[in-house]
């Protein structure tokens, strides 16, 4: 039995029924918990992000770091942050685009906030060049200006998830039957004040998701744009107004699971409520760009034009896997629907250019 699930088992015997949001913490970044200690990235692993799929994508990113550089004024010295940086692929791929820049490279200081150890071991030598410096949460990156990524990582958060009965709505907590853990309903809670004008209505049933912990961390990012001047692009999956569904699920060798049978051993994600981020990050007061989808986000930014300039240099094999990666990324039935691109901006950032954020 792995670790984590023991540690949950122990927790519900000591403490009765967890909610979902406790059991994803723990079995995702508690002290066993599945992102802790080992890479799950790759066809090794148990999924594919979208920079392991083409280099192209992160080198977009990285034009686009540049252009938001350049709107802040070009400022002398700015944190370049990226949150869950995986093997360190997506930013190696932004900062060889950068390299048009001297200034930009010149002026970033680059901070990787990242808890798993076998992760910043590859961080650290396929970004060796660049000095980083590691954190466990985003309160350590210092004061200054800052330009933000965060690919894939809303979605590994913790959510609550309630369910309406006759009673009203209930939140799902999870028990232990016997040998076996299963869902089961509590008494009202205070997830209940969470819930979006979107929830309020339902049938019998239904499922709604919320996560204190996603709105929790765009409401840091703003309020730290707001304070010190910025921009931060979220790249996910989930839709783009908040609705109802049950989106928990687990992933373990690029296969879907049962997510109560593999805790610890697979990954666990629901689709991120882009409504509610979008909410709470003007609440704080910064400027809001998007959720656009993943699709229209990287043509703005011209997928489609270095593909095709990769191609002309490459051989007809290559030029056939160039034009299948860019068909993953943006087709609607692939993830150019599904994911989605939301742009973050403090007040002074310029984006009189476009009307908005490069893409966005």
């Amino acid at each position: 039995m792995h670790p984590a699930l023991q540690s949950i088992r122990r927790r519900i015997a000591l403490e009765g029924p967890l909610t979902l949001a406790a059991v994803m913490e723990e079995a995702l970044a508690g002290r066993n918990g599945y992102y802790r200690d080992h890479d799950p990235l790759g066809p090794e692993g148990d999924f594919i992000t979208a920079p392991e799929v083409s280099q192209m994508f992160g080198e977009l990113i990285g034009l686009w770091c540049v252009d938001t550089w350049q709107r802040l004024g070009s400022p002398a010295a700015f944190n370049l942050v990226e949150m869950g940086p995986g093997r360190g692929t997506l930013m190696a791929d932004a900062l060889r685009a950068a390299r048009v820049s001297a200034g930009f490279l010149a002026a970033k200081q680059l901070h990787l906030v990242e808890i798993n150890a076998a992760l910043r071991a590859k961080q650290a030598e396929r970004l060796a060049d660049h000095q980083p410096v590691w954190h466990e949460h985003l309160d350590g990156v210092p004061a200054g200006p800052m330009i933000l990524v965060a690919n894939e990582l809303f979605d590994a958060l913790p959510v609550h998830q309630l369910q309406m009965t006759a009673q009203g709505w209930r939140e799902r907590v999870v028990a232990l039957d016997g040998e076996h853990l299963q869902f089961g309903l509590a008494a009202p809670g205070a997830a209940l004040g969470l819930l979006r004008p979107a929830h309020r209505t339902a049938h019998d049933g239904a499922i709604a998701e919320v996560s204190p912990a996603s709105i929790a961390l765009i409401d840091t990012i703003a309020r730290r744009l707001v304070a010190d001047a910025g921009a931060a692009l979220i790249i996910d999956y989930g839709p783009a107004e908040s609705g109802l569904g049950d989106s928990f699920q687990a992933l373990k060798r690029h296969t879907y699971h049962l997510p109560l049978e593999a805790l610890g051993e697979a990954d666990l994600t629901a689709h991120v409520d882009f409504g509610a981020l979008k909410a709470a990050a003007e609440e704080a007061g910064a400027n809001v760009f998007g959720p656009t989808a993943q699709g229209d986000f990287l043509r703005a930014l011209g997928i489609e034009l270095r593909a095709n300039m990769l191609a002309q240099k490459a051989d007809a094999g290559t030029a056939e896997i160039l034009h299948r990666q860019v068909h993953r990324l943006i087709a609607p039935e692939q993830m150019g629907r599904l994911f989605k691109a939301l742009g973050l901006a403090s007040p002074t950032l310029d984006t009189d250019r476009s009307g908005g954020l490069a893409g966005l």
